[in-house]
């Protein structure tokens, strides 16, 4: 099955899930914060300003995994998280709030999920294709479906016209999320990273918004059109599998977030779920051995679905000979 064939059949689960929210692209939290409209603009936005430090409700339980790596002089917490969350989602536990206390460093998937500035020359650089118009390349009924979701994020399909299927596509798969209650201000990245600046610790990102984007930018135009025709046939319901997946999440359940966010993605395309985990997760398991050679403490926090399955960072690091066990 190729890439584009998995976008089209697996097309309502990519939606519900908010792609970047779910699968692990931190750069769904910099979307969330702007309307579609800003990016139709693609004007530059100021920085935001740094977040104080907000309390969570506590978790019923044990509340979210996590995972411990420990050498002779390195302690490495490893701990899944959700970009968009209700302010609401009880996940405080003391257990993680302990480990985060104790961290020298903290890293996230990118170190800077709420910087817009960063964002916008990169969709002025990536997202913009004036030449080759969403009007162009939809139906009638796709552009009047356009239209309506684009409504609800604060924008019409005119304005968005300009920009890029893949573009369209995350924004329109997150805006709904936020309607419906999800606030990224209120995501486990953007939380730990006011706590991580108030308490003066380095903050650090195993990738950066550039490469993020450059995921998403370099599919085919092909592909990109699935993922944005997925995201509005099922734009009304796109909360569903999201709210599944963090219920699994909230409560520590590891297999089912393995069945929302993984089996079914591997199961439709192998090449999907080579590029959005394997790859990444590969890719992190070598950074994490080179912290683990150094030594201190350091709090890892990356979307959940690279932390459930049998491709996760865990067991790729326990496949290289380094012990992660669940923190206690």
């Amino acid at each position: 099955m190729t890439v584009s064939d998995r976008l089209k059949t697996r097309a309502s689960d990519l939606a519900r899930t908010a792609l970047g929210a779910v699968l692990g692209l931190g750069l769904a939290g910099a979307v969330a914060f702007q309307p579609a409209q800003a990016f139709a603009q693609a004007v530059q936005a100021a920085p935001a300003a740094a977040a104080a430090p907000r309390a969570v409700p506590q978790a019923q339980g044990a509340g979210p995994a996590l995972w411990v790596i420990r050498d002779a002089d390195s302690t490495l917490y490893l701990f899944g998280t959700v970009h968009v969350l209700r302010p609401t989602t009880a996940w405080g536990s003391a257990r993680v709030d302990a480990a985060f206390a104790s961290a020298d460093q903290v890293w996230f998937e990118i170190s800077n999920p709420d910087d817009q500035a960063a964002v916008m020359p990169l969709v002025q650089q990536y997202g913009l294709s004036p030449d080759r118009p969403l009007s162009s390349l939809l139906t009638p009924a796709e552009l009047t479906a356009l239209d309506a979701a684009a409504t609800g994020a604060g924008a019409t399909a005119a304005q968005l016209d300009s920009l890029r299927p893949w573009l369209v596509g995350l924004t329109l798969s997150v805006a709904p999320l936020v309607k419906a209650g999800y606030d990224p201000t209120s995501g486990v990245e953007l939380v730990l990273k006011a706590r991580a600046e108030a308490a003066g610790k380095p903050i650090h990102g195993f990738e950066t918004i550039d490469k993020q984007v450059g995921m998403l930018a370099g599919l085919p135009e092909a592909d990109q059109l699935a993922f944005l025709r997925s995201v509005l046939e099922s734009y009304e319901d796109a909360t569903t599998e999201l709210d599944q997946l963090v219920d699994a999440w909230a409560t520590g359940d590891v297999a089912g977030i393995e069945r929302l966010g993984v089996i079914e993605m591997r199961e439709e395309s192998e090449a999907m779920y080579d590029a959005l985990l394997v790859q990444r997760n590969t890719d992190w398991a070598g950074q994490i051995q080179t912290l683990l050679a150094g030594s201190g403490t350091v709090f890892m926090a990356v979307g959940a679905a690279h932390l459930a399955g049998e491709d996760s960072v865990q067991e790729i690091l326990e496949a290289r000979g380094v012990d992660v066990e669940v923190a206690r």
